[in-house]
Formats: structure tokens, C-alpha cells, sequence
């Protein structure tokens, strides 16, 4: 009962939070990735798609809750750098973990234009008022932190991305709220947990 009546609410709130749906012309595999398990799996096979529509230099990413550094692989495919920034000890949602930061930058040695740091977002974003070309935010799924990162990164990029906007609506209301504040444009791809798209 308690399944149904959280599906039957998700489902109100994906129509009150409307985002237009992202459709890729062209899905393509990262020739670089890790072999670990990861709700972002799949989504690097919109990354080319999503730089090519809207013209997204890569020089730069920026990506907030690196975790073990999947989706991080996935974007050094194809940015000349990646700049990973996690606590490296989990959250409420992906669960609490022993500081995991030494392992995690082992992994991806040989990766070389990955560069991890290790903070909460809310730190880094303090005082720092460097562009990137493209943001991903994939850290606690909830509004307040979604939002307040989210709104640094849609306006400190060309294209801001939200991962899991299908199995977290708060998510989702925090991507319609920055793409109204910024008046960006909004998309979202509904696979794989869900992608929001700013630009």
C-alpha cells in the first residue's frame, strides 16, 4: 500500500514539476570507463549527444558527488579536464561509508585529466567564481542542497546536469526552480533514474 500510495504521489509531482523530455538523436559508448557498479550507468551514452546539440565547448567539467568516480570516467572521456569534488564518505541517501578518498583517487590514477578534491560542495563553491562548460550535480537528494548547489552550477556553466530527477522529485522540483530562477532552458532524459538538463 505504501509502494502504491508513493507512486500515485511521484506521479503528481512529475506532472506539477513538468520537464520537457530529451530525446538523443545519437547514443554512443564511452571508450573509457570503470568497471563498477552504478545507478549513472547508461548515461554516458548521452554525453556526446548533449555537447553536440548545444554546441558545449570541452575544455572544462565540474562534477559535485564523484562517489567511486563512475560518472567522473564517463565525462573524461570527453572533457580535456574533470574536477571531481566529494566528501568520499557517503550521505543519508547513498549511505554512510568510511572515508574512501585515498582508494577512490587510486582508481583512477591512470585517468589524467581527473582531478579529485575532497570537500563538500558548499566549500568549494565558496568564493570561487570559476566557468565551466559543463556541471553535474549528483550529491544529496534532497531540495534544499540540490537547489543550492544546482542554481552555483547552472550559473557558473553552459550546461548544468542533475542526475536521478526520476527516483527523487525532490530533485526534479529543485531542476524546474533553478531553470525558472535562471530562466535556462530545461530538459529531461527519463532513463536510468532520470537527467536534468539545464542550458
Amino acid at each position: 500500500m505504501k509502494y502504491f500510495v508513493k507512486r500515485i504521489k511521484n506521479k503528481a509531482l512529475r506532472a506539477k514539476y513538468n520537464l520537457p523530455t530529451y530525446e538523443p538523436k545519437q547514443l554512443q559508448q564511452a571508450s573509457k570507463m570503470l568497471e563498477i557498479h552504478s545507478a549513472w550507468k547508461g548515461l554516458e551514452q548521452i554525453i556526446p549527444d548533449i555537447i553536440e546539440r548545444f554546441n558545449l565547448n570541452t575544455d572544462s567539467c565540474l562534477e559535485f558527488g564523484t562517489e567511486f568516480c563512475f560518472s567522473t570516467v564517463a565525462l573524461s572521456n570527453y572533457f580535456d579536464k574533470v574536477i571531481g569534488v566529494d566528501t568520499f564518505i557517503g550521505d543519508d541517501h547513498s549511505g554512510i561509508k568510511q572515508d574512501h578518498y585515498e582508494s577512490t583517487s587510486e582508481s583512477v590514477e591512470k585517468f589524467n585529466n581527473i582531478h579529485l578534491i575532497q570537500s563538500t560542495y558548499q566549500e568549494y563553491i565558496k568564493n570561487n567564481e570559476d566557468q565551466h562548460d559543463l556541471i553535474h550535480v549528483d550529491i544529496i537528494h534532497d531540495y534544499k542542497h540540490t537547489y543550492q548547489c544546482g542554481l552555483w552550477a547552472a550559473t557558473h556553466s553552459s550546461c548544468a546536469i542533475f542526475h536521478d530527477t526520476e527516483s527523487f522529485m525532490e530533485v526534479r522540483h529543485a531542476v524546474y526552480d533553478i531553470a525558472k530562477k535562471t530562466g535556462k532552458k530545461v530538459y529531461n532524459y527519463p532513463h536510468h533514474n532520470g537527467l536534468g538538463i539545464i542550458v
